[in-house]
């Protein structure tokens, strides 16, 4: 396994698109995401979905995240009239997977934000922070093979996909339909 140091940034970073706002998690922000990761169509493509307070603490995790290093899974806000969208960010997974270490880009939108471009918009601006601002060589992502909405959105970003490189997600059961990933690659240019 190569050696991998987790960038810093300071202060942290605060990124905006022409529609949307990624920024630090506030306490505002914790009932429309549990709402959120309630939904069984935002959750099709994960083991279960979330109670309030697993919701609750995954927020914790990716606020916590944010201040400790200046980056992370932002919330995603429309700039008009400041709504919760979902998340869009980076992230270290924290499991072992076959191509560790990696920083994976991610993403989760409510259902009624899907299909207007907000995913793509917000996980362009992600990636740029990343490459840029962060300095990595290469950001990855990852899904289920069925979810090709999420893989929609990868080769949108410019994403590659090597079917050789799909693995067994280590913290889904065996046999499980979720199991097997693809895992899509993006290098800085």
């Amino acid at each position: 396994m190569q050696s991998f140091t987790v960038p810093v940034a300071s202060p942290p970073l605060a990124i905006t698109t022409s529609r949307l706002i990624l920024r630090q998690w506030q306490d505002k922000d914790f009932e429309p995401f549990a709402a959120m990761n309630a939904d069984p169509q935002v959750m099709e493509f994960f083991p279960s979905v979330l109670g309030r307070e697993k919701s609750d603490e995954m927020a914790i995790r990716c606020r916590d995240l944010i201040t400790e290093r200046g980056w992370g899974i932002w919330v995603v806000e429309l700039r008009e009239t400041g709504e919760f969208m979902g998340f869009v960010g980076l992230h270290t997974p924290g499991y072992n997977l076959p191509f560790n270490p990696c920083v994976e880009v991610g993403w989760r939108l409510r259902a009624d934000a899907w299909g207007q471009g907000f995913c793509t918009e917000a996980a362009r601006a992600a990636l740029d922070a990343g490459f840029i601002q962060l300095g990595l060589n290469e950001i990855v992502a990852f899904t289920a093979l069925p979810n090709v909405r999420s893989q929609a959105v990868m080769k949108k970003l410019g994403m590659v996909c090597d079917p050789e490189e799909n693995f067994m997600h280590p913290v889904i059961e065996e046999g499980h339909w979720l199991r097997e990933h693809c895992l899509y690659r993006l290098k800085r240019v």
